[in-house]
């Protein structure tokens, strides 16, 4: 009910705003919300320095904390991006890259503009998966999925914004303030 709920209410809300004459399309909608958060994730990769990428919070032997084996920063960034690639690759037909099975992409991806790059591009297939969507379309499965293309889309934005609530912590706790909050 629920993954069938969000879609419609966006395209309600779409729908809205289009008969009002403002132009919007459920395109433009999706778009904008890809855009917002490829900017504060790939703000927020940036700012953490290169000799911090490898960082987790494991490394703090916090008492009382359990992050044994918690995903470091660059794992993080290269986990948004993978799964950007495995959400929106199947509304644009792209060939998902069999190096990013696992949920962390490609293993050789160990510098700062490596990784960033690989985060962009995820972010550039974002945009191409929100450009193919239609009020025609926005509600059927692409082939393989059971979920709507709209839940698809908008689920890749969902998903990326969990990782950057951890990314946020990550980059306070080396004494970063996220540029979202400067």
């Amino acid at each position: 009910m629920k993954q069938i709920l969000i879609p419609v209410l966006l395209a309600l809300c779409v729908l809205s705003v289009s008969a009002s004459g403002q132009g919007s399309t459920i395109t433009s909608a999706v778009d904008r919300e890809i855009t917002a958060a490829e900017k504060q994730i790939t703000d927020a990769a940036e700012a953490m320095p290169e000799s911090k990428f490898n960082f987790s919070p494991e490394n703090l032997h916090i008492a009382g904390g359990d992050y044994k084996g918690v995903r470091t920063f660059a794992l993080q960034i290269r986990h948004i991006a993978a799964s950007n690639y495995a959400i929106w690759s199947a509304l644009t037909g792209d060939q998902f890259p069999k190096d990013f099975l696992g949920g962390n992409g490609p293993e050789n991806l160990t510098t700062k503009a490596a990784i960033l790059k690989f985060l962009k591009d995820s972010f550039a297939l974002g945009h191409k998966a929100a450009s193919m969507l239609t009020l025609e379309n926005m509600l059927q499965p692409p082939e393989h999925s059971k979920s709507t293309r709209l839940r698809l889309a908008v689920f890749g934005v969902e998903h990326a914004y969990d990782h950057y609530g951890q990314i946020v912590e990550y980059l306070r706790m080396n004494g970063i303030v996220p540029p979202a909050s400067r």
